[in-house]
C-alpha cells in the first residue's frame, strides 16, 4: 500500500489489468444508466455521429475505476476522489476494445483539513487496443500519511 510519503510527482503507473467490453456489456450499462438509441442498438448508433455502437463515456469511467482499483498503485485507505477537475472522452468505446490503463501523480500538497492526509493530483489516461485514448480524467484523491511510529519501536524491530 502506498502512503502520501511513497508518492512523487511524476511518478507512472502502468500495470493494471485490462478489460474488453462486450456488446452485451455495453447495452446492458446503456439500459441501466444512459439509455440513447446510440448506446442501445446497433441499428440507430450506425446513423449517429458514432457510426456504430458505441460504450456510454460513463461505462467508460466505471470501467476505469475497476482498472484503478486492480490496479498497481494500490492507495493506502482506498481511492477517496475528492473531485474530479476533467473528465474527456476523445474517442468512442466499441464492443470487442480491450481497455487499460496508464496513471500519472501531477501534484501532491497537504490537506488543509486533514493532518494526517494530503492530497494527490492524478492523471488517468484510459487506452483501448491500439493504444488510443478513450478517456482521460484528472482527479484529487485523498492519501493518508504513513502512521508515525511510536518511539522505541525502531530499537525492538529486528534488523
Amino acid at each position: 500500500m502506498r502512503y502520501l510519503e511513497d508518492l512523487k510527482v511524476g511518478d507512472r503507473f502502468a500495470g493494471s489489468s485490462s478489460r474488453t467490453v462486450t456488446a452485451d456489456e455495453i447495452v446492458a450499462f446503456a439500459g441501466n444508466y444512459d439509455p440513447q438509441p446510440f448506446h442501445l442498438d446497433e441499428d440507430a448508433a450506425r446513423d449517429s455521429l458514432f457510426g456504430g455502437l458505441a460504450a456510454s463515456g460513463w461505462h467508460t469511467a466505471a470501467l476505469t475505476m475497476r482498472m484503478i482499483v486492480d490496479g498497481e498503485t494500490r492507495l493506502a485507505g482506498g481511492y477517496i476522489g475528492l473531485g474530479v477537475e476533467s473528465v474527456s472522452w476523445p474517442r468512442p468505446t466499441r464492443p470487442g476494445d480491450r481497455l487499460r490503463i496508464e496513471s500519472e501523480v501531477l501534484e501532491l500538497r497537504e490537506s488543509g483539513k486533514r493532518p494526517d492526509s494530503g492530497v494527490a493530483r492524478i492523471r488517468t489516461v484510459t487506452f483501448n487496443q491500439k493504444d488510443e485514448v478513450v478517456m482521460t480524467m484528472v482527479a484529487n484523491l485523498l492519501v493518508p500519511r504513513r502512521p508515525a511510529t511510536p518511539a522505541g519501536v525502531e530499537a525492538a524491530l529486528p534488523g
